[in-house]
């Protein structure tokens, strides 16, 4: 059986148990990683084939499990802390102030893009979507424009900027230092919220949406009134970790065959731009601000952590799961084979990643999934090729594709189509597109990028 084959038949493992049997994530990666391991395998036996297929799949999961554990988990006690001390009020209400009244959408963009580095997109919308309430109640006529600003920025920082669960993957996949993909997914993401703005005021303007009040949620549209650390202080746990990570490597760190980055010492400041250990830093700093901060009735910060927890440890076994099916991916052969049929397959790789992810996600809804599928296709092809870019340019397509064609099976396009009382047609033709405009965007000036700027 070709390895092409047993590629096909571990995706439609993974999407069938997912879009048919109604699966967990994590449940269905997992037995997409056992089947291509099984097929893979050459030994004769079945019992020693399948045996070596477990433990293919168990090292490729603890593999993935130990390179981003600890930084998902790490990451989620920094957005719940900024959540529960009042942090993220203060991040929203600094924008706006800074933005103005009349430019509050901007500030509703600007504010999803940063919330969203540390803090799931579901969460950045239950948070802001009362003050984006409260505006449009007040200013008629923006109430689509602070809707979609709103999900442009917090949904494009999910998939650009580690440590969120996905770039973080990808990154991490591809030997893409986060010191390159922090400042590179951040930049890219301002593009593609500029884009996912301009049709935001362009539907806001052609769709006739209106303002459904809910008058029985009306007094509790307003973000809530109590002390609130300061701006710099809020900041900190956020900007602090990037800025540390991104400080020693980007620039200096050139591509090598294979994907492998140029091994150099970036000296004393190595140790403290360490992804855990700066993570950490900005976890301890996120907790003293919300034992400082936070409302009794919240909880103890035992509390705060073990809720934070709960919710990290879903994303760490669906993402080491991704690992081990990415693991025997690799293992069965794939990439030569693909270089063998298409010896010229880099200069396509780009649209490749883009495509197949947006395949992936398109099917079965989770961006996060696609990312992990998509890089698990494609990373094995690193090993046997020299691209003529930065591998970053190849993160970066891959977060892209993970943006179009958000429909039903998506748990966003339920999150924004309940709250913001928009029909599923309405959903569709808001929420679908802004996404699908601003991945195809980002894909385009991602690969012009990589012509015009190789980094190589």
């Amino acid at each position: 059986m070709s390895a092409l084959a047993i590629c096909l038949a571990g995706m439609v493992v993974v999407l069938g148990a997912i879009i048919a049997l109604r699966l967990h994530a994590f449940v269905s990666l997992l037995l997409g990683a056992l089947t291509v391991a099984v097929l893979s395998s050459t030994v004769g036996a079945s019992g020693t084939s399948i045996s070596k297929a477990v433990t293919a799949v168990t090292s490729g999961f603890g593999t993935a499990c130990g390179k981003v554990g600890v930084i998902i988990a790490l990451a989620a006690i920094i957005g719940q802390c900024l959540l529960a001390s009042g942090a993220a009020e203060r991040i929203v209400k600094a924008i706006l102030g800074l933005f103005g009244a009349k430019r509050a959408p901007i500030a509703f963009l600007s504010s999803g893009f940063i919330l969203g580095i540390p803090v799931f997109f579901d969460t950045v919308f239950y948070l802001m979507f009362p003050l984006l309430r409260s505006y449009a109640r007040k200013v008629k006529g923006t109430y689509v424009l602070c809707v979609l600003a709103t999900v442009a920025g917090a949904s494009m920082a999910h998939s650009l900027v580690p440590p969120t669960p996905g770039p973080l993957y990808v990154a991490n996949s591809l030997g893409v230092s986060l010191g390159v993909m922090i400042p590179a997914g951040l930049v890219l993401g301002v593009i593609c919220i500029a884009c996912g703005y301009i049709y935001a005021k362009w539907a806001n303007r052609r769709f006739d949406i209106p303002f459904r009040d809910d008058e029985a949620a009306a007094d509790k549209d307003v973000l809530e009134s109590r002390p609130l650390p300061s701006l710099f202080l809020s900041l900190l746990p956020v900007v602090g970790p990037l800025i540390l990570i991104a400080a020693t490597s980007f620039p200096m760190m050139p591509y090598q065959k294979g994907g492998a980055l140029a091994d150099q010492d970036p000296g004393w400041l190595g140790f403290w731009a360490d992804k855990n250990l700066a993570l950490g830093l900005g976890a301890v700093v996120a907790l003293f601000i919300a034992t400082k901060y936070r409302n009794e009735s919240d909880g103890s910060i035992k509390d705060l952590i073990q809720n934070s927890l709960s919710g990290a440890g879903i994303i760490i076994l669906i993402t080491a799961a991704g690992g081990a099916f990415g693991q025997v991916l690799k293992e069965s052969g794939i990439a030569q084979e693909l270089v063998a049929m298409f010896p010229n397959a880099g200069d396509a790789l780009l649209p490749i990643a883009f495509v197949v992810t947006a395949l992936v996600r398109i099917a079965q809804g989770s961006a996060t999934v696609s990312m992990i599928t998509g890089v698990g296709i494609v990373a094995p092809l690193l090993e046997t090729m020299m691209l003529s870019f930065h591998p970053v340019y190849l993160a970066l397509a891959i977060g892209c594709g993970s943006k179009p064609g958000p429909w039903m099976n998506d748990s966003g396009f339920w999150v924004v189509g309940r709250m913001a009382k928009f029909t599923e047609t309405e959903t569709l033709k808001t929420f679908s597109v802004l996404l699908t405009v601003m991945g195809v965007a980002g894909f385009i000036v991602c690969w012009i990028c990589s012509k015009v700027f190789p980094m190589v």
